[in-house]
């Protein structure tokens, strides 16, 4: 892939489309620049969410929000009662 950007007076660039959607960022995404030993720069995202990140807001049925109701939903469970 060779794509081209152009840098402004003030030193900023316009990540084209097409590299966005291969490293996977959105608007307020950060990257970064890493020099390797042949002084090439490689663009990588900055991932600092979790793994799980995606999975927030998924609905529990039946189980509250708190830690307080999940630990009773956790005993609940394994006491065996439905």
């Amino acid at each position: 892939m060779a794509i081209e950007a152009k840098i402004t007076s003030k030193g900023q660039i316009t990540v084209p489309l097409e590299v966005r959607k291969e490293l996977g960022v959105k608007p307020g995404d950060k990257i970064r620049f890493e020099r390797n030993s042949d002084r090439e720069i490689t663009v990588l995202p900055v991932r600092k969410e979790s793994l799980f990140e995606k999975y927030r807001g998924i609905e529990r049925t039946g189980v509250g929000a708190t830690k307080r109701e999940i630990l009773t939903e956790i005993r609940r469970m394994r006491d065996g009662e439905d």
